[in-house]
């Protein structure tokens, strides 16, 4: 599912998550208590080849990428797609995190799809939002760095590229990291030659 490699492990999304939130962004000192990062892609192809009773469905980039796939049965209007359709797609990610001076650690996975109406043309959404709270165990200036602990007690270092981050920035402090994961998709006809 959408996500799952940001929740596979702590150590490693989670402290990567932070890292870069925490150097992304420079300039002047802060007390900025959270930030996001939102990143959006979109690419359109055309229908080149459909077998509707295979479901399988190549597609070609305006670049000249061919893609082939079989249709999930999840797409129910597959019938109306037809060669020369262009396909749209659009994937978005989100990073962001908030400090906070209490709380708790742990977990929280959100899920949500939704497809066209049998009869419409094809198109769907789905997203996933994980937000993970560790806290704040240790805070390095010299390095600069921060250490912190999460839901299942994997602590980690990270180091953080822009020092005046740390401002404001209390041992005890928790973090929220949330990390969301959308794709969205649409058919529309092609243009008549």
């Amino acid at each position: 599912m959408i996500g799952n490699l940001f929740i596979q492990g702590f150590k490693s999304t989670a402290a990567a998550a932070l890292i870069s939130l925490l150097s992304l962004t420079s300039g002047q000192a802060q007390d900025v208590k959270g930030e996001a990062v939102v990143s959006s892609e979109t690419v359109t192809a055309t229908v080149t080849k459909i077998n509707q009773k295979t479901r399988e469905v190549t597609i070609k980039t305006k670049d000249g990428v061919v893609y082939k796939f079989i249709a999930s049965t999840d797409v129910q209007n597959l019938a109306q797609v037809k060669k020369g359709d262009v396909v749209t797609v659009v994937y978005t990610e989100a990073l962001a995190y908030n400090v906070r001076q209490h709380g708790t650690t742990g977990e929280v996975t959100a899920d949500a799809a939704a497809t066209s109406k049998p009869g419409e043309r094809p198109a769907g959404a789905v997203a996933q939002q994980t937000t993970v709270t560790v806290k704040i165990i240790a805070i390095n200036t010299r390095t600069p760095s921060v250490t912190v602990k999460g839901p299942k007690g994997d602590v980690e270092t990270i180091r953080v590229k822009d020092p005046a981050k740390l401002n404001g920035l209390k041992v005890g402090d928790v973090v929220d990291i949330t990390y969301t994961e959308a794709f969205a998709i649409k058919v529309e006809p092609g243009t008549k030659k």
